[in-house]
């Protein structure tokens, strides 16, 4: 049951972090999609202006769209992971004697089969974030933050997209 809890707690965590790095490379004009329209919570924090201003917007929304896949992916897959392990601590919520040994080898496959599953979506996941990162889209947003002078806006692996790693 401890196991099946820490199990749950880390699908969380990875959702977590998930949301969480796509929240921090969303741009100062997207804030995760909570600035569109005509008012914008981040209004008072936009550094840019006029022409500069709309291309950034545009570079903002581009990217988070390339981007959805991996968001979207990471959270479905930690949501059903951690919706399985939760599937498996009810129905094993028994004494040890109690349960029967066809609940016990598919518990055994599941959490097999959950791990390879987790080794090759974080791999999966990381690729796709390599992917995007290497688009023209991302160079010049990077380009545009730079000259104003924020540096964290840059086309690296960003420390949420190696915390899911980490948590993967």
């Amino acid at each position: 049951g401890i196991l099946k809890f820490v199990e749950i707690m880390v699908n969380l965590l990875v959702l977590i972090c998930v949301g969480a790095a796509q929240a921090s490379v969303a741009g100062f004009t997207s804030l995760g999609g909570f600035g569109t329209g005509s008012f914008s919570l981040s209004s008072a924090y936009i550094p840019f202006e006029g022409t500069e201003l709309q291309e950034v917007r545009e570079l903002d929304m581009q990217f988070t769209q390339i981007r959805a896949p991996c968001v979207y992916g990471g959270v479905a897959f930690s949501l059903t992971a951690a919706a399985l392990t939760l599937v498996f601590l009810v129905v094993g919520a028994k004494p040890i004697q109690q349960l029967r040994i066809g609940l016990l080898a598919g518990e055994c496959a599941f959490s097999l089969l959950a791990g390879t599953a987790y080794v090759v979506a974080v791999g999966l996941y990381l690729h796709f974030v390599s992917r995007v990162n290497s688009t023209e889209v991302c160079k010049r947003r990077e380009r545009l933050y730079a000259r104003r002078g924020y540096t964290s806006m840059n086309c690296a692996v960003q420390g949420g997209d190696a915390a899911v790693g980490l948590f993967g």
